[in-house]
């Protein structure tokens, strides 16, 4: 794997990195207890949050218009022993008031399907994601 792939992180300090990726975007990564960062795991619930939403943009739209707002929250339980995440409920909000009770019941239908079938980030947890780890010299 190229050191500079598509996506990578630079350290900028002590357990701290900036995030990148080839389009140009950045963020700025550290430990829970810094300010002005993201750790790790926010970043990683925030990934699966956010798929959950973009999966479901446009069946949404379809159904209360382009321009609906929503905002989608995210909690985790942790194992602490495990050191790791156990489960993960994500929550999307919207202004529903247009629609009646049937209408919610089947957007809730639709965006379970679009998420399931769309959301790359929940796919990938859901079955477990090996990894590997290689160390290279860049002299």
């Amino acid at each position: 794997m190229d050191s500079r792939a598509a996506l990578w992180a630079e350290r900028t300090g002590a357990r701290t990195y900036t995030g990148l990726n080839a389009r140009g975007a950045e963020v700025a990564i550290g430990p829970d207890d810094a300010e002005g960062v993201f750790s790790p795991g926010e970043l990683m619930k925030l990934g699966l949050a956010a798929c959950n939403l973009m999966s479901a943009d446009t069946v949404i739209a379809r159904r209360l218009g382009a321009g609906f707002d929503a905002v989608v929250a995210i909690e985790t339980e942790k194992v602490r022993q495990e050191n790791r995440y156990g489960s993960a409920a994500v929550e999307i909000l919207l202004d529903l008031t247009s629609l009646d009770q049937q209408g919610r019941a089947d957007l809730q239908d639709v965006v379970r399907r679009a998420v399931e079938r769309g959301c790359t980030v929940g796919r990938s947890l859901d079955v477990g994601l090996p990894h590997t780890l290689a160390l290279t010299s860049d002299a």
